[in-house]
């Protein structure tokens, strides 16, 4: 084939450092716009970018040309620094140091968007850490506890 095409969409979840919530309702929405802009500006299609105050998930299309780790340290490097230049009472901000990335198949591409499109109401009955452990455990990931939160 003369040319290379994929289709691969990824929900990539994060963390603030601590889970502190530094995500307020005034931030949230310029952060994950921010964050929509940096996957497009590299490539990758943007779904949907939504969070909570203390954790952001990303749903998109995977480029051809860049791999989810990369995608995780720009899209956490840029925004880093984008937040402490527009909200310099956050000078201390910073996103927790691992991530979670999970295949979504085409056919359950809406109900991953309506679960991140519900962040604020999911979070009144959930803690990101269970939502975190409930998305690995779905997707057949094991993990070290120990290793899981910085």
């Amino acid at each position: 084939m003369p040319q290379s095409l994929s289709y691969v969409l990824v929900h990539m979840v994060f963390s603030t450092k601590g889970r502190t919530p530094w995500l307020s309702e005034e931030i949230q929405p310029r952060l994950f716009a921010y964050l929509a802009t940096v996957l497009k500006d590299r490539g990758n299609t943007p779904v949907i970018v939504g969070g909570h105050n203390d954790h952001t998930h990303l749903l998109f299309g995977l480029s051809r040309t860049m791999t989810i780790s990369s995608i995780a340290e720009v899209s956490k490097v840029s925004s880093s620094k984008w937040l402490k230049e527009m909200f310099p009472n956050i000078n201390d901000f910073a996103w927790q140091q691992g991530y979670g990335a999970f295949g979504v198949s085409e056919s359950h591409r809406d109900s991953v968007f309506k679960y991140i499109a519900s962040q604020a109401e999911h979070h009144k009955a959930v803690s990101f850490q269970d939502e975190l452990r409930r998305l690995f455990q779905d997707a057949g990931i094991e993990f070290d506890e120990r290793y899981l939160w910085d």
